[in-house]
């Protein structure tokens, strides 16, 4: 199974500190490492810190994934919040 997911944030205000907050929750916690990627920048997924260097806009192209296979529902979780439009 693919340990990777490319999304687009849907959401008018981007990913700021609220959605951070959530996405860093659910990767908080992962057996491995969850990471969020924005063109060459990668993240750590439970920092919501590393998480708002990224700057994403709306539109934004992002790609998640799992060092550990037992942490495909946590990114599954993530990219419902994101297609979702973290519910805002």
């Amino acid at each position: 199974m693919d340990q990777k997911i490319e999304l687009i944030i849907k959401n008018p205000l981007g990913l700021h500190a609220r959605p951070a907050a959530s996405i860093a929750r659910i990767a908080q916690s992962a057996k491995g490492g969850i990471w969020i990627c924005r063109e060459k920048t990668e993240v750590d997924a439970s920092s919501i810190i590393d998480i708002l260097t990224l700057a994403c806009e709306q539109g934004s192209r992002i790609t998640i994934y799992a060092e550990d296979p037992h942490d495909r529902p946590l990114l599954d979780s993530i990219a419902q919040l994101v297609e979702g439009g973290f519910g805002e």
